[in-house]
């Protein structure tokens, strides 16, 4: 991921926690994909492995940042190497908490298979969602292994669509309630998992930003798509 330096420990030191950084990213997917397996499937064993895996996730939070702040302190970086240090840590904590959203939706199915009213649930909108997220999110990892702009330009515009699915999906809830005020605990869950899952959307999304931030030294939070397109040119 960064350019050469003629340190080639620092060098070491960078491509090493960078690779701890995807390592996490793959952990967290794992966790993903345990946690629509769960959703689709009803599986309290898959839900209980998100829960596991999060011990794990945390643990690698705390190391990984311990070893930044080792490196900034003797390396004393400047421009687009502190830029890409602070943009690891960022990253490392948005997959930190895109894993507590994969536990969220897995302590949340645990409680719907143990009231009884899983089978009942319409969950297929929930896991084309999800597949959605995941998808954006193992994109936002590539980018990030090669602050590719580009790339993360076009994450921004589908997280757009993820945030579409999940406000199509609200009003849909709001007609079940309205029309059957017996479905409103249901639907009460699946707007849970359905915000769980957007927000995992919002991670991926903020991965993108970062990546921009390093590569052309632009803060682009809150800017429109326009602005994000003009400062990445």
């Amino acid at each position: 991921m960064p350019d050469k330096h003629i340190s080639a420990q620092f060098d070491s030191e960078l491509n090493g926690v960078s690779s701890r950084v995807m390592e996490l990213g793959g952990l967290v997917e794992s966790q993903i994909h345990q946690a629509v397996y769960a959703l689709s499937h009803f599986s309290t064993e898959a839900a209980s492995q998100v829960m596991e895996i999060e011990t794990r996730v945390n643990g690698m939070e705390v190391e990984i940042d311990r070893d930044l702040a080792s490196i900034i302190g003797r390396r004393q970086p400047t421009a687009r190497d502190l830029r890409l240090l602070l943009a690891i840590s960022k990253t490392t904590a948005n997959l930190e908490r895109v894993g507590d959203e994969a536990t969220k939706i897995a302590r949340m199915v645990k409680s719907i298979i143990e009231s009884g009213s899983a089978r009942a649930l319409p969950t297929s909108d929930l896991r084309t969602s999800a597949d959605l997220a995941a998808g954006l999110l193992r994109k936002a990892l590539d980018a990030f292994a090669r602050l590719d702009t580009s790339a993360a330009v076009t994450i921004l515009k589908e997280d757009n669509l993820i945030d579409e699915e999940f406000d199509g999906f609200h009003r849909k809830l709001i007609t079940y309630m309205m029309e059957d005020p017996r479905t409103i605990s249901a639907s009460l869950d699946l707007l849970f998992l359905a915000k769980a899952i957007e927000r995992i959307g919002d991670h991926a999304k903020n991965i993108g930003e970062l990546i921009i931030y390093v590569v052309k030294g632009a803060d682009v939070r809150h800017f429109s798509m326009e602005q994000i397109e003009s400062a990445v040119r």
